[in-house]
């Protein structure tokens, strides 16, 4: 599986955890809603800073520690969770 698709996956399930939309959730990351955006549909590949930065602020957000490989990695716990949310929004 690409990091990409990984990634896209990860941010969703952490979205979710925050209880914030797509757009309460870029703020909070502070990063623009079209880039959250471009992450979860799989457009962007983040730097290695930006991933940290990422990890960091989602650590603040649910009160657990993320770190950025966190993000990059693959774990079928979240990738249901992720399929179940994408699923909630049809």
């Amino acid at each position: 599986m690409k990091s990409k698709v990984i990634l896209a996956i990860n941010l969703k399930y952490y979205r979710y955890l925050s209880k914030l939309s797509q757009e309460k959730f870029a703020e909070a990351l502070n990063t623009s809603l079209i880039y959250e955006n471009q992450l979860e549909k799989e457009r962007r590949n983040p730097s290695l800073e930006m991933l940290d930065r990422i990890s960091k602020s989602i650590s603040k957000l649910i009160n657990k520690t993320v770190t950025s490989s966190d993000l990059i990695t693959y774990d079928e716990k979240k990738i249901i969770e992720s399929k179940r949310i994408d699923e909630r929004k049809r």
